[in-house]
């Protein structure tokens, strides 16, 4: 029974209308849904939206078309390997999302679409429930520091009291000169105490370094996402 709902509807290496078009409705119902599921957890912007949801069926068509033919498909792997997705450089989830979609759209192009169907729903599931738990996203309290000083200051464990008020711990990440080197930026690793106050810190540390720009982001910049 399962050997029967896993095989391919494509029989014979034979495209018949019927089989087309299930193909292609399932692709899009598939590509639908990723777009979907990434769309809940990330806010992407309405052209990666669209191409999740188009690119299994178009991938789905490339692949019936070649249906069998070894220089067809050597053609079509070159052109896969010249085209770029998106213009700006992605994250992570968004490059796994595509590759996702391209697994799909060849899945239904072979035939296969309950294994298509099947290995999309895993998949999504996982990811919502990776999302849901918050795995990989490390202490919520941690913070990156930004904190510009003048060049006259010594800025060599200035903040030290401070940190030791506010903060579980702290590290000097990255030292930076700018302001044609009038400034140093310094970027520290902060992890704040329970019920403290980020702006009462904020406060203490604009007295010491001539009330210049502080920045305080939940984001540890020193850990991109991209890849």
């Amino acid at each position: 029974m399962l050997d029967t709902l896993f095989s391919s509807i494509i029989v014979s290496g034979t495209i018949t209308p019927s089989s087309f078009f299930l193909a292609t409705l399932v692709s899009l119902a598939l590509g639908l849904a990723i777009s979907f599921c990434f769309h809940l957890t990330k806010q992407s912007s309405q052209s990666f939206a669209i191409t999740l949801a188009l690119l299994p069926v178009i991938v789905e068509v490339i692949i019936m078309m070649v249906n069998g033919n070894i220089g067809a498909g050597v053609a079509v792997a070159g052109a896969f390997s010249l085209v770029r997705f998106r213009s700006a450089q992605g994250t992570g989830q968004e490059i796994t999302m595509i590759f996702l979609a391209m697994a799909v759209g060849l899945m239904a192009g072979m035939g296969y679409l309950l294994i298509a169907a099947v290995f999309t729903a895993i998949v999504l599931v996982s990811y919502l429930l990776l999302q849901k738990t918050g795995f990989g996203s490390g202490n919520a309290k941690e913070r990156t520091l930004k904190v510009t000083v003048p060049e006259t200051l010594d800025f060599e464990g200035i903040f030290d009291d401070i940190f030791a008020k506010y903060t579980a711990g702290a590290e000097l990440t990255d030292v930076r000169t700018s302001g044609m080197g009038s400034m140093y930026r310094l970027s520290y690793r902060i992890v704040m105490r329970d019920g403290l106050s980020v702006k009462r810190m904020i406060d203490e540390m604009r007295t010491r370094n001539g009330n210049l720009e502080i920045a305080c982001s939940r984001e540890i910049h020193t850990r991109t996402e991209e890849l």
